[in-house]
């Protein structure tokens, strides 16, 4: 069975509507919204409420590795012009999910997919053909699949649960504890990479993105055959063996544009 994988869709229909040409099934490993565009600040949920503007300077401040206080100060600062700010961002995540959904359902083929860190799952509608596969292990093609979205945060830091915009961060132990209820697999499918340096390291913002120490524990202590994720968009390597396993980021899918091909 062919199956492709794809990750960081970030609002890229059109690509999407033939990530699963000559495949028999689609993996979404999260981050289908396209909150900010870092490379073109006028795509994006920010540039369309907040303006241009302002998406190119929190661009520009992530760049510099300005302090998070200031950059969330940022935003809390230019919502302050709407009188719902929430429900102003749900609008348009909604609007966002009925076209991507919309499109996945319309491929022909299975779809099984889980949260990125942009993503708000609660926010995903019912889509035909489209599995929410996130804490659950699937059979694909006699293969056992384990599926976990989201993105843990760094021990001792908590998600904000305030503000109109809600990532979907997990706090350390919040997530561990689901990787841990995950049951046994022989492909893991995740957002986050797991932590490896080779494969948590971001060559054009210069810095290791957030990774999963835990993750790449239980792919040490169980070699399942691949280990499958996305979120680092210009990795140091796409690739990488933890023993016997296959370490493969399937790529920004926004700008790159082809899917990772997954035999089962």
């Amino acid at each position: 069975m062919r199956v492709h994988v794809v990750s960081d869709v970030h609002g890229n229909a059109g690509a999407l509507a033939r990530a699963a040409d000559g495949a028999d099934g689609l993996i979404v490993l999260g981050d289908l919204l396209e909150f900010i565009d870092y490379r073109d600040p006028e795509n994006g949920i920010v540039s369309r409420l907040l303006g241009t503007g302002v998406a190119a300077e929190f661009g520009r401040m992530r760049r510099i590795g300005a302090p998070r206080a200031q950059m969330l100060g940022l935003l809390e600062r230019s919502w302050a012009r709407f009188a719902d700010p929430a429900a102003a961002v749900e609008e348009a995540v909604a609007e966002q999910y009925a076209e991507l959904f919309g499109v996945l359902s319309g491929l022909g083929v299975p779809v099984w997919a889980i949260p990125g860190n942009v993503d708000m799952p609660h926010a995903w509608p019912e889509a035909d053909g489209v599995t929410a596969a996130d804490g659950r292990v699937i059979e694909i093609g006699g293969v056992r699949v384990g599926f976990l979205g989201g993105v843990p945060l760094p021990p001792g830091v908590d998600p904000r649960r305030n503000g109109p915009w809600r990532p979907h961060f997990l706090g350390h132990d919040e997530w561990t504890a689901r990787l841990d209820a995950l049951g046994p697999a022989d492909v893991l499918c995740t957002h986050v990479p797991p932590e490896h340096p080779a494969l948590t390291y971001d060559v054009v913002t210069r810095r290791a993105e957030i990774a999963s120490r835990p993750l790449a524990g239980r792919i040490a202590a169980e070699q399942p055959s691949h280990a499958l994720f996305g979120h680092v968009h210009q990795p140091l390597h796409r690739r990488a063996r933890i023993g016997r396993t296959e370490c493969v980021n399937a790529g920004h899918f926004r700008a790159l544009q082809r899917p990772y091909v997954l035999w089962t």
